[in-house]
């Protein structure tokens, strides 16, 4: 399968230690933990509201790497059982988010899949050509959480410097 992941320019696209700042699926101390989304659109997405960026304007500053990721189709996915409300919440769910994602570690589970809290679920995926360029068909875009060091996989630096296309804000669908 193949997965998207931006990062800063200087740093790789993966956490290697336990030293990474907590998020909606681990706590602190509880990493590393590999996110990563199913489409890039869905990973600009994340970046930009975890960064609140809403005006085309803010964008100008912009400049870091989308990775393109292959992860292992193998491996067994769980999805965690919590209201869509708090699966997409904003940092106020993290702790219920966290909670289960602890629970779900401790049965076994080192693969998460959830939706992806930064993409509006109505807006179009992707795009098309047809007399030009169109917007895709909506699809189910998720955020996929590896647990641990994950020195095995493989990535590719699809841009860098890159910033995502104005396109992209009407998509995130923001905290309160």
């Amino acid at each position: 399968m193949i997965v998207f992941r931006n990062t800063d320019i200087d740093v790789p696209f993966l956490w290697e230690t336990s030293a990474q700042p907590p998020a909606r699926w681990h706590g602190d101390g509880e990493g590393p933990a590999q996110y990563f989304s199913s489409t890039p659109e869905s990973a600009w997405a994340e970046f930009l509201r975890h960064q609140e960026i809403r005006e085309a304007a803010d964008l100008a500053g912009v400049e870091r790497v989308l990775w393109t990721v292959e992860i292992d189709d193998n491996e067994p996915a769980v999805e965690p059982d919590l209201p869509r409300a708090t699966l997409t919440g904003d940092r106020t769910s993290y702790w219920a988010c966290q909670a289960e994602a602890a629970r779900l570690r401790t049965t076994g589970a080192t693969r998460l899949v959830a939706p992806s809290a930064a993409v509006a679920p109505r807006s179009h995926s992707g795009w098309r050509v047809e007399a030009g360029l169109r917007p895709g068909t909506r699809r189910a875009e998720t955020t996929i959480i590896l647990s641990g060091a994950r020195p095995n996989l493989t990535g590719w630096r699809a841009c860098a410097p890159g910033a995502p296309g104005t396109e992209v804000l009407a998509r995130v669908r923001y905290s309160k």
